[in-house]
């Protein structure tokens, strides 16, 4: 279904984003406004899922 497939993009999407947080926190000065991006945009993501699950069922 596509709307399964758009949910697994966005979950490795997601898994990107909180790789990318993870090596931004691992650097000497991390640079807290792109964390705060990265952050924000993995909150979108997580959102967009559970809607997407909910109209699943």
């Amino acid at each position: 279904m596509a709307l399964e497939a758009r949910i697994r993009e966005l979950g490795s999407r997601h898994q990107s984003l909180e790789t990318a947080i993870q090596d931004e926190l691992r650097r000497p000065s991390s640079d807290d406004l792109r964390l705060r991006e990265l952050k924000r945009q993995k909150l979108r993501l997580k959102e967009e899922i559970e809607t997407l699950r909910s109209n699943l069922h």
